[in-house]
């Protein structure tokens, strides 16, 4: 990728987020200074107003002239109005004349005892902090007094904080946009790797893998991304593998029956037995393809779910004593020794019977097929909620890392030994396919050199 989209999209929601909380924190500082200088000239005024007006209810005739020192001094303005609404003193910078931050409410409430606080904007433009409170003579009020405070200083204060706030978001936005472009690309340089690598396993560079190793969702869903390009480099290899094999099966019979078919057509033979040993080499070579064609069929039909099973009561125990029997001859022949034993009580199973058959002989062969001495021991055990059949060999065993992939189509374990052995490496993943069709299961344990171990086992199933 020429352009890290990934990283500009998760930069941009990053630098998104953090603005969004910038903002709002200085909106939430900004109110909080402002809260707190409002409070604070409140308090100020206030206080101011408590001793101006302790000054008035004083009796001295030196009062009025030390409250106008004081205002002066104070940068504040005083009005002293009386109960007739006419202002009696004043003292400030105000313009007296200016009356309309009094109100005949606020008045009322003053006369009554009680105190007023307002914020007040002048038609000039200026902002004040007015508080109103009472003069006492006795129990009994006879005016009352207005502070008015300008709110310039705290403005200008408030301003240089909010500058400060500005110039402090603007450095922290440059900041934070340096940091989560460093931590953009570093988050977004896994996926772009993926990327990269999904597209040349998709274009057949099965070699491909990924170093991620970090302990999250991307190092998870890297390893994933390993297993896949492992997966189907072994696919890639065992199917190319399966059609060189299925190749040599087909050209060997296909060979002999060209050969044997010319000799017997042109009459190249001495004697009738002579004849009749290469009508049978057809026959068993005829028959050979028509066993691998089966297999390719039936593992198809597999594939596609359309293997339909007729239920009924089945004897297994039958079933595994005629296999026994079929092969009983070749394993002679090889010079082993083939032994059967049943235990428990033996009962019918709902099963198919011709899907059973095929998946005890087709263990059976293999048995006795990739054994050269020793012996096969065969067990079908009856429990009380299952049977279980049992094969053991003495056999070339199998590898420890071939064990989990025995079951894949078009495997074959026995690579270097498959012309001798023969096989189409089909029969383990059909009945595989077969046992779960059967609601079973089979395990399978070997030792390379040791012998192989077959364990099948088919559940009691209730009755429709």
């Amino acid at each position: 990728m020429k352009n890290n989209i990934i990283g500009f999209k998760l930069g941009l929601v990053i630098m998104s987020v953090f603005l969004i909380v910038l903002l709002f924190l200085g909106v939430a500082i900004d109110r909080m200074f402002s809260s707190f200088y409002y409070k604070e000239m409140q308090t100020e005024t206030e206080e101011l107003a408590s001793h101006f007006t302790v000054m008035a209810e004083s009796q001295d005739t030196t009062s009025e002239q030390m409250m106008r020192t004081f205002a002066e001094f104070s940068n504040v303005s005083i009005f002293n109005i009386s109960r007739d609404r006419s202002v009696t003193f004043h003292s400030g910078v105000h313009n007296s004349a200016d009356r309309s931050f009094i109100h005949g409410a606020d008045l009322d409430r003053i006369f009554s005892g009680a105190r007023v606080s307002l914020l007040y904007k002048d038609p000039a433009g200026h902002r004040y902090f007015v508080t109103g409170q009472p003069i006492k003579a006795g129990s009994r009020v006879n005016s009352a007094l207005y502070v008015m405070s300008s709110t310039q200083s705290m403005e200008q204060s408030l301003a240089s904080v909010r500058n400060i706030l500005l110039l402090s978001g603007i450095a922290a936005f440059v900041l934070a946009l340096g940091i989560t472009w460093i931590i953009a690309r570093v988050l977004s340089r896994p996926l772009v790797q993926m990327q990269k690598a999904t597209r040349g396993i998709a274009a057949g560079e099965l070699e491909t893998r990924l170093t991620i190793r970090s302990n999250d969702e991307i190092g998870y869903l890297a390893a994933a991304i390993n297993d896949l390009a492992v997966d189907l480099q072994r696919y890639r290899d065992t199917r190319q593998e399966f059609l060189a094999n299925i190749s040599h099966e087909l050209r060997t019979p296909i060979t002999y029956l060209q050969g044997y078919a010319k000799v017997v057509k042109d009459g190249l033979y001495e004697t009738e037995e002579e004849k009749q040993l290469y009508l049978d080499i057809i026959g068993q070579e005829a028959h050979r393809i028509q066993h691998l064609v089966d297999d390719l069929f039936e593992l198809a039909k597999m594939e596609e779910g359309k293997i339909p099973l007729n239920l009924e009561e089945v004897d297994l125990k039958q079933i595994v004593d005629q296999a026994a029997r079929k092969l009983e001859l070749t394993a002679r022949e090889k010079g082993l020794k083939l032994a059967v034993a049943h235990n428990g009580q033996a009962s019918l199973l709902l099963g198919d019977s011709k899907r059973m058959e095929q998946i005890v002989m087709n263990l059976l062969e293999n048995a006795v097929r990739y054994t050269d001495e020793g012996e096969i021991n065969v067990q079908l055990n009856y429990l009380s909620d299952a049977a279980v059949f049992i094969v053991e060999d003495t056999g070339i065993g199998i590898p420890e890392a071939e064990l989990p992939y025995i079951f894949d189509r078009f495997y074959r374990v026995e690579k270097s030994r498959s012309r001798q052995y023969g096989g189409t490496g089909l029969g383990l993943s059909i009945v595989h396919k077969l046992v779960g069709l059967l609601d079973g299961s089979i395990r399978i344990t070997s030792e390379a050199g040791a012998g192989t171990r077959c364990e099948v086992k088919f559940n009691k199933q209730p009755h429709p």
